[in-house]
């Protein structure tokens, strides 16, 4: 695994996380579209490629490593899967908490990132 990685990718999901929740205070939906919202549209598209790097290195490299290989395989999975699937569920809510939405989503990956290094390092 790329060690920085981690760190970029948590730092990036709480940035979007507390963009969102200035969304819920603004009670402003995701959709239409602003200039902001573009911008944090932008910073989870930035989240996901991050996400699917770090899927299709760590399943290239799960082979040469002795861990729970069907856990890590699932947290890999798992958390390139949350980001679209929040801003879809956002997209289509057109209250205030879409934003709650791409909060909890935003949350939810350094929670799985953690987990994932947890793995890597051969805790079970």
């Amino acid at each position: 695994m790329i060690d920085v990685l981690p760190t970029v990718l948590t730092v990036l999901a709480l940035a979007g996380a507390a963009w969102s929740v200035v969304l819920i205070v603004r009670n402003q939906p995701l959709l239409p579209f602003t200039t902001a919202k573009r911008g944090l549209l932008a910073l989870l598209a930035v989240l996901e490629a991050g996400l699917f790097v770090q899927a299709v290195i760590g399943l290239g490299q799960i082979m040469s490593r002795e861990i729970d290989r069907l856990s890590f395989a699932g947290y890999l999975i798992g958390a390139a899967v949350v980001v679209p699937v929040a801003v879809v569920w956002a997209a289509g809510e057109r209250t205030r908490w879409s934003g709650g939405v791409l909060a909890v989503g935003c949350l939810a990956i350094p929670v799985m990132v953690l987990r994932l290094g947890q793995i890597w390092a051969g805790h079970a």
